[in-house]
């Protein structure tokens, strides 16, 4: 029987101007395995042993002897995190959006929880839903049943989905913002290089 873990390691690595380059399919293979790779570490700190990470027929990450795991990549930056409990990471890189899209992420009630830059507040909020349905393992189509409940402070928010609440913790880098959701655990968070 596992020992019971309170924290969590989600390990966040860069990606090389490199790799960074590479054409587009071949970005995407390298960024998958840069993400494995960053969930392997996850793994080695809080001393698990995964060594496959299979998916469902829908891409959703199926947990391996009780152990959860969920990955996040874009272009500069690769996230893994594994948990013995649902969990879910999502990274972003902050840039405009347009404001269209400010309104199809979050409803009046939900923005008006937030304060400061749009853009910031936005990225806040897609990585938090993001996190929260990789938790439960739904995908965009589940988007409308996941709310911003409460914004504590400048890392920590409550949100639901279909009511019951998910802690979620950020971390904000350079122009990046990572999102992690795990009820009951605290976050150690892991920039490697």
């Amino acid at each position: 029987m596992m020992a019971a873990l309170t924290t969590l390691y989600p390990v966040i690595l860069p990606v090389s101007a490199d790799h960074q380059a590479q054409d587009r399919r071949e970005r995407v293979k390298t960024l998958s395995r840069l993400a494995r790779e960053a969930l392997s570490r996850s793994c080695e700190i809080s001393k698990f042993h995964l060594t496959t990470f299979p998916k469902d027929s829908d891409g959703v990450p199926l947990p391996v002897d009780g152990i959860y795991w969920s990955l996040s990549h874009k272009t500069e930056v690769v996230g893994g995190v594994a948990a013995p409990a649902p969990v879910g990471i999502d990274l972003e890189t902050i840039r405009p959006v347009n404001e269209a899209l400010l309104a199809r992420v979050a409803d009046p009630q939900e923005w008006s929880q937030t304060d400061g830059d749009p853009q910031k507040s936005f990225f806040r909020i897609w990585t938090a839903k993001e996190a929260v349905l990789k938790a439960v393992g739904k995908g965009f189509a589940g988007m409308s049943r996941c709310r911003v409940n409460e914004v504590i402070d400048d890392t920590r928010m409550i949100l639901t989905f279909d009511n019951i609440p998910w802690p979620v913790l950020h971390h904000w880098f350079g122009d990046h913002v990572a999102a992690i959701t795990a009820i009951d655990f605290k976050i150690d968070w892991q920039m490697m290089r």
